[in-house]
């Protein structure tokens, strides 16, 4: 299975890493991160390099509550949400792209949670990654 990149713990997530390494990906990178650190979203990226995965993850977290995990991969970015068995029904309630919900049903649980795994290229996968960040958001 692929990795993802930034594996250097002395080379943090600059713009011009991120750029190198996500290509012509970056645009879209930038572009959500406008979005979501912005009004109404409100949300709040943090880089660590962490050392079981070796390597730099995106820890975009809302208040205390983390929210997605972003890790970039050669020429694209992906996020992951971790939902509980409670909340995976209105997953697939949400209006969202039939192969994120098929995904989610076919998709191992990690411990008691479910991933849900996004690629953010399009502004339609940018459209239902903001819809499940909605999601996550209104959760207790």
């Amino acid at each position: 299975m692929n990795k993802p990149l930034l594996n250097d713990p002395t080379v943090p997530p600059s713009p011009e890493v991120l750029q190198n390494a996500l290509g012509a990906s970056y645009l879209m990178y930038e572009k959500t991160l406008a979005i979501i650190t912005g009004d109404p979203y409100g949300l709040i990226p943090e880089w660590r390099y962490y050392n079981d995965g070796k390597a730099w993850l995106c820890k975009v977290v809302f208040k205390k509550k983390t929210v997605f995990w972003l890790s970039v991969w050669d020429g694209f970015f992906r996020t992951v949400f971790y939902f509980t068995e409670r909340h995976i029904q209105g997953i697939l309630e949400l209006e969202i792209d039939d192969n994120i919900k098929q995904k989610l049903k076919e998709t191992e649980t990690f411990g008691k949670l479910h991933p849900v795994v996004l690629v953010v290229n399009t502004i339609e996968e940018l459209s239902d990654l903001l819809k499940i960040i909605e999601y996550k958001k209104g959760l207790k």
